[in-house]
């Protein structure tokens, strides 16, 4: 598994820290990390998909994203100063392998190898752009677009080939993600299906024209 984040580090720094790192595996189901738990550790998403949960007022579970092979979460946890605690719960929608790195064996990698400083404010200048641009959107882009935008991701996320992708996710799961509710995010959904972009089941989105859907997502 290659991590484009870690292309910014030498060989030997990138080595150093993937040394450094312990394989976890989870079950589909099974919560990697729970909300207000302290933050003691970052993870490498190698295999598999996850969502990104929070807790609401009403005592309910929402989930914000998706992430999968390549990308990461408790970047937080790097930082000096007190321990953090987790934003979100983390939860395997199948089975999953992370390689986690320690917050206190970060400290100690990187007075031997100084690109690992440079890893940490990457991740983090990473994480503001998405959260920033994400706050944008939910402020000025339609629910369309937002859908648009969301299935385009997960299009890339569950790709397997060149050609049409499930996406198995209910659509009261989609409407999480893009911050609208079931009926409206169905109404979407059956204009593209008029459209000849994707089709509907059971507990699945199968996008069968790719190009268009990214035209749409812009």
């Amino acid at each position: 598994m290659e991590w484009a984040l870690l292309s910014m580090l030498t060989e030997e720094d990138r080595q150093a820290l993937l040394r450094a790192t312990r394989v976890r595996r989870f079950a589909r189901g099974e919560v990697l990390v729970h909300e207000g738990d302290p933050s003691d550790s970052l993870h490498l998403v190698e295999q598999g998909r996850v969502a990104v949960q929070v807790g609401t007022a009403e005592g309910q579970r929402a989930t914000l994203n998706l992430l999968g092979p390549g990308d990461y979460f408790g970047e937080l946890s790097l930082l000096d100063g007190r321990t953090p605690h987790r934003t979100a719960s983390i939860v395997a929608l199948e089975p999953v392998s992370t390689r986690s790195l320690p917050a206190s064996v970060f400290r100690e990698l990187r007075e031997q190898h100084p690109g690992a400083q440079q890893l940490l404010l990457v991740l983090l200048a990473r994480r503001v752009e998405e959260l920033s641009a994400r706050v944008v959107e939910a402020m000025y882009d339609s629910l369309d677009q937002r859908l648009y935008r969301r299935l385009d991701e997960l299009t890339g996320l569950y790709a397997e080939g060149d050609g049409p992708v499930t996406v198995p996710l209910t659509q009261e799961l989609l409407a999480e993600l893009v911050g609208g509710t079931r009926p409206s995010v169905n109404q979407v959904l059956q204009r593209l299906v008029a459209q000849g972009i994707v089709e509907l089941g059971r507990g699945r989105v199968r996008v069968i024209d790719r190009e268009r859907l990214a035209r749409k997502a812009g």
